[in-house]
């Protein structure tokens, strides 16, 4: 990326802010919105950063389902933060911490733990001054040496749960100079019956946020296509701002493409005007175009590769979708997805499981949906076909030769199966104790050692990598002489944990007790995937020699 010595960040001019709402209904693409005007600032030369705000009394989202509310993504820190966080780590080209992410609980918590030491002197504690202050001050310390930081409001403007934070968001837009505080408002543009462009549920989201002293700079109506001029006049007339200041973020193919149309509508010229940065930006014509060039690129070829889990919803693995197109980018090939459900591994799953070119088999919790994993796994073991586990994907590939290779009945996991004769995946010593359920996993970056001459070594590049981990349970020490001398190797230890399997005389299987898809980035694929595309590609290849 290009450098600007002029954007440096200088502690006398201050941070500047743009918060990020959304009104009519939940889902519209506010993370997007928001990630996509930080992309396109730090192409202008800026420091970026971006904070969540989730309204949830959660502390974490690491307790929560992911049908609740997507991924759960993990940083270097371990903090199991909201999946929008992945999105900002992924377009902004930046790793965060759990400070980027302030939900209700988090600052309740702090409140009341203050409260109790005594810290507040005798005073009645309220949400105002008292969190709408914990919460302004959670926001300043995060954006804290950067030259932009960007906030985004979770839920709608109108719901209870977010008050509290739009209030706080109220207040420090009074404490801001005009030129360090900008708020963008997302909302829904739905066409009628007869096709026209409708502006009535915008312009009620901006009478809501008027109703509580937040007047929009922007706007951003999300529609099946680019607003029609008439569209952006009639919003800009009834929600009193400029017509310049009303942009279209109509759906596309890909979300990496909304940098690219948001910039041919001139959000990032508009937002560095009303921010007192055009002058500071790197001129357009010397702009950094590596992502335009790598989203837009034309591929050769297409690849099918099976996703064996048991949430039925892309948004639970997110980072792994992602992780797969920024492999495909990388080998200039479209990846295309094909969902295989492990709990109800029928005669249409396995149908799929076989058309599929690579499997596969992320990570999860509990005993639901293990054995259809075990089934995918040993398909991929006795068919030569490239495989990938992910964290509990690694456990079940462990499970899968103790059983059918070493000949250890009835093996398991012990968080499956807590009678297994054979736990070959038990769980890590300095859990036994643990009671509470949320932020006592192995969390966050830990560092790999990769023994030399390895697939894990030819994949890294390296003798040592650094992942991130959540996980509880672990590959049983007992059972490592089991395994001595066997086709499946432990090529990645840290101390007496093992944290990558190969499998020898295959094309590729690979397995990691960390997941590599959290630090995958357009631009700097995960080594594991690409490994499982270049196998994919290898294979494919034979295939058509033969055929040929």
């Amino acid at each position: 990326m290009p450098t600007n010595p002029e954007t440096d960040y200088d502690p006398t001019m201050g941070e500047k802010f743009i918060f990020v709402t959304g009104g009519v209904m939940s889902g519209l693409g506010k993370g997007i919105t928001a990630a996509s005007t930080g992309r396109l600032l730090a192409n202008a030369g800026f420091d970026v950063t971006a904070v969540k705000i989730d309204p949830y009394l959660n502390v974490d989202a690491g307790t929560m389902n992911p049908y609740q509310h997507g991924e759960v993504y993990v940083l270097k820190d371990g903090g199991e933060v909201d999946l929008d966080l992945g999105n900002y780590e992924r377009f902004l080209g930046v790793d965060m911490t759990s400070d980027h992410n302030v939900t209700t609980g988090k600052a309740y918590q702090n409140v009341i733990e203050k409260e109790r030491a005594g810290d507040y002197l005798g005073k009645t504690v309220q949400i105002i001054p008292h969190i709408t202050d914990e919460i302004k001050r959670r926001i300043r310390e995060a954006a804290e040496g950067h030259d932009v930081c960007i906030v985004e409001v979770g839920g709608t403007v109108g719901d209870i749960e977010s008050m509290p934070f739009l209030e706080a968001l109220r207040q420090f837009a009074t404490e801001q100079d005009d030129d360090d505080f900008l708020l963008t408002h997302v909302t829904l543009v739905p066409y009628s019956k007869n096709g026209e462009q409708k502006t009535k549920p915008t312009q009620h989201s901006v009478k809501e946020l008027r109703s509580i002293g937040l007047q929009p700079d922007v706007l951003v109506g999300r529609c099946d296509d680019e607003l029609e001029p008439a569209t952006k006049e009639k919003i800009a007339l009834f929600c009193d701002v400029p017509t310049d200041a009303v942009f279209s973020n109509p759906d596309v193919e890909d979300i990496y493409h909304v940098p690219l149309v948001v910039e041919e509508e001139g959000l990032d010229e508009y937002v560095m005007h009303r921010l007192g940065l055009a002058e500071r930006a790197i001129p357009h014509a010397e702009r950094d175009n590596e992502w335009r060039e790598l989203v837009t690129q034309e591929t050769d070829g297409e690849v099918d590769i099976a996703l064996v889990g048991k949430y039925a919803l892309e948004d639970a693995y997110i980072s792994i979708h992602e992780a797969l197109k920024h492999a495909g980018l990388e080998k200039n090939v479209d990846v295309n997805v094909l969902w295989v459900d492990s709990d109800e591994m029928d005669d249409a799953h396995e149908e799929r499981l076989k058309e599929a070119d690579g499997i596969v088999v992320p990570g999860g919790f509990g005993s639901r949906g293990t054995q259809g994993k075990i089934a995918a796994v040993r398909y991929a073991r006795e068919n030569g076909v490239p495989y990938l586990g992910l964290c509990l994907g690694f456990q079940m590939a462990v499970v899968e030769y103790a059983r059918n290779v070493l000949g250890l009945k009835g093996a398991n996991s012990a968080e499956a199966d807590a009678d297994t004769p054979h736990p070959v995946i038990d769980i890590l010593p300095e859990q036994y104790e643990i009671e509470d359920m949320g932020g006592t996993m192995r969390l966050g970056a830990h560092e790999t050692d990769i023994e030399a001459g390895t697939l894990a070594h030819e994949v890294y590049g390296a003798t040592q990598c650094t992942e991130r981990h959540r996980h509880r349970y672990e590959v049983n020490p007992e059972y490592f002489d089991d395994f001595e001398g066997s086709d499946l190797v432990f090529s990645g230890r840290a101390g007496n944990r093992m944290e990558i399997l190969e499998l020898e005389d295959h094309p590729y299987f690979f397995g990691t007790q960390f997941h590599p898809e959290f630090r995958s980035r357009p631009g700097r694929a995960s080594p594991p995937f690409v490994g499982l595309l270049d196998a994919v590609l290898s294979e494919t290849e034979v295939e058509r020699e033969v055929e040929v």
